[in-house]
């Protein structure tokens, strides 16, 4: 179905329709979360920005605007969620004397940390399937390793050999001198 027919069965508050743009632009907007919150972010945070994005579209259905096109729009709903979801997440402050004991890492330390945060972002997006989806699910979803190699078609001790193989390269890329973005092979 094409995103002119879709916006318009959405205003008509067709609820096939809505079940399709989920079906359609799930996985995109996972994506679009992932990203906008960060690498740190929680499987449950990318599934709640994702679902707010869908009930908002559901909710200003009216105010859609077919030329514009249902994926552009849900899009900016998922950035703003996230961006909304991250200013609402303020760290809990620390008692004097700890703030004390551990004094914060200055501009050139934190610009240091987000610039090898974004090369490891780009190192792990740059690995071939399946050694991507097993470094994402284990050490960003936090799913048991089991688990990846069984929905990827793999034994258990092969989905160990694989990551311990793509954390081998991850490190050769970011610690020798690799290239994040150079394909593996």
């Amino acid at each position: 179905m094409d995103e002119g027919k879709l916006t318009q069965k959405l205003r008509r508050g067709d609820r096939l329709a809505l079940d399709r743009a989920i079906e359609a632009y799930t996985p995109y907007l996972s994506t679009v979360a992932w990203r906008a919150l960060g690498a740190s972010a929680s499987r449950e945070d990318v599934e709640e920005v994702v679902s707010d994005a869908f009930l908002a579209l559901w909710e200003h259905r009216a105010a859609l605007d077919p030329a514009q096109g249902v994926k552009s729009y849900l899009s900016a709903i998922a950035r703003n969620k996230a961006t909304d979801r991250l200013r609402a997440a303020r760290p809990a402050p620390l008692p004097l004397a700890d703030w004390e004991a551990e004094p914060r890492p200055g501009p050139e330390e934190l610009v240091e940390r987000h610039m090898f945060a974004e090369r490891l972002r780009l190192a792990v997006e740059a690995l071939d399937d399946p050694d991507r989806t097993l470094v994402i699910g284990y050490y960003y979803e936090g799913e048991k390793l089991k688990d990846i190699g069984k929905r990827l078609g793999l034994s258990a001790p092969a989905a160990k050999t694989r990551l311990c193989r793509a954390r081998r390269d991850l490190k050769e890329r970011l610690t020798k001198g690799g290239s994040a973005l150079e394909p593996d092979g």
